[in-house]
């Protein structure tokens, strides 16, 4: 009889073990003008800036305007620390390694207005390789789930400090040509609005999941169920037309959505709030 109940311990022990998998975390994404999939962060409680997502880079790589911002100092080996590194969505990534400095690419994107968003870094391998990412270009969120126990760690710097092999003259040569070519470098843009819902979409419907406690969809008395028609005059048919309506919207501005509820038309205004 001891050993029947030490064996149903056992068997009601594995669930438990089961439910500590890690969890999916959803992070919102823009494609630039240039086709790169852009994340908004906060870095030690500031921000919002925006990164690059890139397995091709080795490594995290932080502006230093932005590095000097948050506080952290380059150390000799071209690295710093990031105490909090957190993706919009609410993927936090505690003390981050990251290098400091200006990569060409971005000196040019940026030089040019390529991408037509200011660019303040790249995410790269040694901080993605610890995530399975499922990419679904048809929504406007990555999928990203923690690899527990697997950290690829920090690339070997070049030497002469990150070097990159003479090309960062290129992103120079770049910021200073973009304006002779008529390129007007990256636009002013205010912080994207904030509306604090989750959706689901089924046969060209759209429809509120969840609403997060204190939003301003919240606020204005969303609520789950609700099915979105319109957002202004904007019609509604996909998740990704809510992305593209909102995206011409800056926080405080108000957007008039129109709802069906119990069968019945209700039109809520909501003022967004500011995203992250």
């Amino acid at each position: 009889m001891r050993f029947w109940f030490s064996g149903l311990a056992i068997l009601l022990a594995v669930p438990a073990f089961a439910d500590e998998k890690p969890k999916p975390i959803s992070v919102p994404y823009k494609l630039t003008a240039t086709n790169h999939v852009m994340v908004r962060v906060k870095i030690n409680g500031k921000g919002p800036f925006n990164f690059i997502v890139d397995t091709g880079a080795p490594a995290l790589f932080v502006a230093t305007k932005v590095a000097k911002k948050v506080n952290v100092e380059k150390e000799k080996d071209g690295f710093g620390t990031f105490e909090s590194f957190e993706l919009e969505g609410g993927l936090k990534i505690d003390k981050a390694r990251g290098a400091i400095e200006d990569p060409f690419q971005l000196e040019g994107m940026n030089g040019m207005g390529l991408a037509g968003y200011e660019l303040h870094g790249m995410i790269g391998f040694n901080l993605l390789a610890k995530y399975k990412i499922q990419y679904d270009f048809t929504w406007d969120k990555l999928v990203l789930t923690e690899l527990p126990g697997f950290d690829p760690g920090l690339p070997p710097r070049l030497a002469g400090g990150g070097g990159q092999g003479g090309m960062e003259f290129l992103g120079f040569a770049m910021k200073l040509i973009g304006p002779l070519m008529g390129f007007k470098g990256v636009p002013e843009r205010k912080p994207r609005g904030f509306l604090g819902v989750e959706l689901t979409e089924t046969d060209s419907t759209v429809t509120v999941k969840s609403v997060l406690p204190g939003s301003p969809a919240d606020k204005a008395g969303l609520k789950p169920g609700d099915t979105i028609k319109n957002m202004s005059k904007d019609k509604i048919d996909l998740i990704s037309d809510v992305a593209k309506s909102a995206a011409k919207r800056a926080a405080g501005d108000e957007v008039t959505i129109n709802i069906i509820r119990d069968g019945s038309e209700k039109k809520i205004t909501v003022e967004l709030g500011k995203g992250l």
